[in-house]
Order: C-alpha cells, then sequence, then structure tokens
C-alpha cells in the first residue's frame, strides 16, 4: 500500500500543478477522483494521499467502495441515475452529478430528501452523451428545486474535438443562474475547464492510470 500511495500522490501532485498553471486555484478547485473500475486497495490509496471526494458511475461499485473505505470520503454519483437503484445508493452519495431529467430528481428526492445535486447538460448535443439540452436546463433547476432537491450546480463533459466553447457555454449558464458549482474537465482536459471557470474537475486516467472503457464518459 506504502509504495501505491507514493505513486498515486506523484500523480495527484502532478494533477494539481496543471490546474495551478491553467490558473486554477487549488482552494476553489475540487478534485473528484473517478474510482470507475478501480480496486478498493487504490480508493484507499487515494484517501491516503488526501483526497477527498471520490466518483463512481456505476451503483453497485459505489456501495461497495464506500462500505469498504472508512468514513471521512463524500462519494460523487456520476452514472445514470436509475429509480431501481437510488434506495441503495441513497446513504452513501454526497453529491448526485447526473441529474439530467425530473424524473431522476423525484427518485433523489424520494429517497434522499434535500440531497445535493448537479444538473447534466449535454454540451455537444450528441445523442450518445448523457445531459439534457441547453434550453432544458433552466427550468430542470426549477423543478429540482421544487422537489426540494439542493441544486449546487451544472455538469458537463466536453467535446473530444474541440470542448472551450461548451465549457464557456456551460460556466456562463451557471453564472445566469446563480450557481456556484460547474463541474467540468476529465483528465485529457481539465487546463481548458479551467481556463473556462471549472470549480470541480473528474479525474480518472490521470491519477489512477489507464482502464477499460464500458461507454461510459462521464469520468
Amino acid at each position: 500500500m506504502a509504495s501505491l500511495s507514493g505513486g498515486l500522490a506523484d500523480r495527484l501532485a502532478e494533477v494539481r500543478a496543471r490546474i495551478t498553471s491553467a490558473g486554477g486555484d487549488l482552494d476553489r478547485t475540487t478534485i473528484v477522483a473517478v474510482t470507475k473500475g478501480v480496486p478498493e486497495s487504490a480508493c484507499a490509496a487515494a484517501v491516503d494521499a488526501g483526497l477527498v471526494d471520490l466518483g463512481e458511475n456505476y451503483a453497485q461499485g459505489l456501495v461497495a467502495k464506500a462500505g469498504a473505505l472508512a468514513g471521512g470520503v463524500r462519494w460523487h454519483f456520476l452514472g445514470v441515475v436509475q429509480r431501481n437503484k437510488v434506495r441503495r445508493l441513497a446513504g452513501h452519495v454526497h453529491l448526485w452529478q447526473g441529474v439530467d431529467s425530473e424524473a431522476a430528481g423525484r427518485s433523489i428526492a424520494g429517497h434522499a430528501p434535500g440531497a445535493q445535486v448537479l444538473v447534466e447538460v449535454n454540451l455537444s448535443g450528441a445523442p450518445q452523451r448523457g445531459g439534457c439540452s441547453w434550453e432544458e436546463a433552466p427550468p430542470l433547476v426549477d423543478a429540482l428545486a421544487a422537489l426540494g432537491l439542493r441544486v449546487n450546480g451544472v455538469m458537463g463533459v466536453g467535446d473530444p474535438d474541440d470542448p472551450r466553447p461548451g465549457f464557456r457555454r456551460l460556466a456562463r449558464l451557471a453564472g445566469s443562474l446563480g450557481l456556484p458549482m460547474v463541474s467540468m474537465g476529465m483528465s485529457a482536459d481539465l487546463e481548458i475547464a479551467v481556463e473556462e471557470g471549472s470549480t470541480m474537475v473528474r479525474v480518472g486516467t490521470a491519477l489512477f492510470g489507464p482502464r477499460p472503457v464500458h461507454g461510459d464518459l462521464r469520468r
């Protein structure tokens, strides 16, 4: 575990350096370590390295890892909110990042009243991506708030060809809605995200190394 923790600590330092080199403030930029496909030992090493926020795409993985790790971890659910999985997740999730419909919000509100959520926006409009449309986002924020949820901000996945326009628009949307959190930027594009106003980056491969991709692009 010592060698694993040490290697991860070095990679975390590199991620932090990338954020600061892009003009980011480490006190205002949350690093979410994405643990999809990562064993529990690596999750523990992340915590040992000083990370508090861990993100998981799969309900079963989040529940198992949350049970295996000591307290103090803030778990972010990054996957599609499925009604039949919300009950299992409710006691573990600190922030639901992939909320893109009122139906998803209703499920969360039913099992975790007052939960913290982000509205996911489909930045590129690509059909394989999750998220609501740009036009749907403002009324969805209002609908989720009416359900008693704490809508803290917005989330999006950048276009791999040119993420900057979508990131810029997402940050402007958050500002226009008075929302403080802007979750955007991953291992490959976090500098651009930070330059455009990200307050939260979701980093997997830059911390844990390459791993199998299962078609879910929310990290």
